[in-house]
Parts: C-alpha cells; structure tokens; sequence
C-alpha cells in the first residue's frame, strides 16, 4: 500500500507543495513544530533513510539546504533544524523546522495548522526561494 507521502506526491491527498523536481518533493506538514516547518521527501518510497542510493541522499541535502535559506528568509530565526525519525511514515523523509531554542524540537501533541496557514507559510517559503535566485 502507498505511504501517505506516496499519495500526496501523485495528487491523491491535498499537500502544500513549496519544492518539486524529478527526485523529490518539499511539503507543508500538518503538525508544525513552528510555522515553516517543513518536509523533504524523496518521490521514490524508501522506508529507512540509510538505504537511500548516496546519489539521492546528496540530492535531498542539496535541496534542505536551498530550502533552509529560505526558510531563514521568511521565518527569521537562530538556526534551522534538520531532523530524520522516520517513525511517523515508512517513507523517508526530513524535518526542516525554524528554531529558536532547544524547546522548539518536538514532534508529538502538535496542533494542526489550518489549510490557510500553511497555504500562507507555503507562500512565504516560495517568495524567498524566489528571492534567493534573482
């Protein structure tokens, strides 16, 4: 059976899209550590993320890496975190989150953000990409 990520990659479930390319996609996570935090997943369903080919690993980095930029851009903050569990989904996948302090890193007993708030954030995270290639 297809991962939850699987369907929201090919259309079946609505997802908040702020990166896509031929090997992966960035989306808006419904449970938000902090507003922009969000998610790299390769379009390949790979359970764990240590049998990724190195190829596709390098890729996924490379892309956390542009989207942390902006990230900073549109959500100012002390740094951005990067984080794989993998827990959640048997689909690898990255945590890119806003931080300001050790007490912004959890992923349990979040709220879900509204669809007009991460439509907004997406928004926010697509300028400043925007902004980082001019």
């Amino acid at each position: 059976m297809a991962s939850v990520f699987t369907r929201i990659i090919h259309g079946e479930l609505p997802g908040e899209f702020v990166w896509s390319d031929e090997q992966c996609v960035a989306i808006m996570t419904l449970n938000p550590m902090k507003p922009g935090h969000l998610l790299v997943i390769p379009r390949t369903e790979i359970d764990h993320w240590d049998d990724m080919p190195a190829e596709l690993s390098a890729h996924l980095m490379s892309v956390s890496q542009k989207l942390a930029k902006a990230l900073k851009g549109a959500f100012p903050c002390q740094r951005v975190g990067l984080l794989v569990v993998g827990l959640e989904v048997p689909h690898v996948h990255l945590h890119l989150a806003p931080l300001d302090t050790m007490q912004d890193i959890r992923l349990e007993g979040l709220p879900q953000a509204s669809p007009e708030a991460l439509a907004e954030n997406a928004d926010r995270i697509r300028a400043a990409l925007k902004a980082d290639q001019a």
